[in-house]
């Protein structure tokens, strides 16, 4: 399997000769702040960055490449940074092949989607499916810490001479994420670890205690970090995600930049 990150979360996964599209957030940067979103249900700490405008970076490649080949999309969840959404009319995905088969976690996220004009949408659950040789199965998510800012899922992959990848999602670290790491063994786990937070919902996704978390629930796995550098609400950097694993102790992880694809 490889993984190239695009830009926040999204990926790239090549896997059992399959590729998947994940979270595919793909507008111009500069598109849009906080403050644009309809009724501003959400607010960062600092009020200054509400109006920074997102993403902060192009992407690294061109929408050909990112879409070329791709078999499916996987959509953790519907947020304005993991799939590009019409602040006019809601819809979702524009860039996209609506043909290609669509993976997401629930009946609100596929009404959404088939709005939008999506053709073959799967919704995962805990029960295993099979699509192109690869085996998905949803992993629950907790997407805050103080009140979930809306429901959000991770996703287990699983295939013939292929480690298993698990794709944790936005979420927390808590004991959704651990049953699923002792019960699975994955060999390889993507989290979201910008530490990004609004005041309404707290923490959303990992810190770098929660990847120390995971670390050592998980020290047989090759940790996959993502999530970095392109929204107002995050903490955590990849350049200071370094520095506090350093002083963790925690060494079997990988940031990648934009553009870069890593092998498992």
């Amino acid at each position: 399997m490889k993984i190239t990150q695009i830009r926040n979360a999204t990926n790239r996964l090549e896997y059992a000769g399959k590729t998947f599209l994940i979270d595919p957030w793909l507008m111009p940067r500069h598109t849009f702040c906080f403050v644009d979103v309809p009724s501003q249900p959400y607010h960062t700490p600092d009020p200054l960055k509400e109006h920074l405008p997102m993403p902060f970076y192009d992407l690294p490649m061109s929408k050909e490449e990112i879409l070329k080949d791709v078999d499916f999309i996987v959509l953790t969840h519907i947020h304005p940074d993991h799939i590009d959404i019409s602040i006019e009319d809601g819809t979702v995905g524009a860039p996209l092949n609506k043909t290609i088969p669509i993976f997401c976690q629930n009946e609100g996220d596929a009404a959404i989607l088939k709005k939008s004009g999506f053709q073959n949408i799967t919704i995962l659950s805990e029960k295993s499916i099979t699509a192109g040789g690869v085996t998905l199965r949803k992993i629950p998510a907790r997407h805050g810490t103080f009140i979930p800012c809306g429901d959000a899922m991770g996703v287990l992959f699983e295939a013939e001479n292929e480690k298993t990848f698990y794709l944790a999602g936005d979420t927390i670290w808590y004991d959704g994420v651990k049953n699923a790491i002792e019960t699975y063994h994955p060999e390889v786990i993507a989290l979201n670890a910008c530490a990004a937070e609004t005041k309404e919902n707290g923490r959303l996704i990992m810190d770098d205690q929660d990847v120390w978390n995971v670390a050592q629930t998980a020290p047989y796995a090759r940790l996959y970090l993502t999530h970095f550098n392109n929204v107002a609400h995050a903490t955590i950097t990849r350049h200071s995600m370094r520095g506090k694993l350093l002083n963790y102790g925690v060494t079997n992880y990988d940031i990648p930049e934009d553009g870069e694809t890593i092998n498992y």
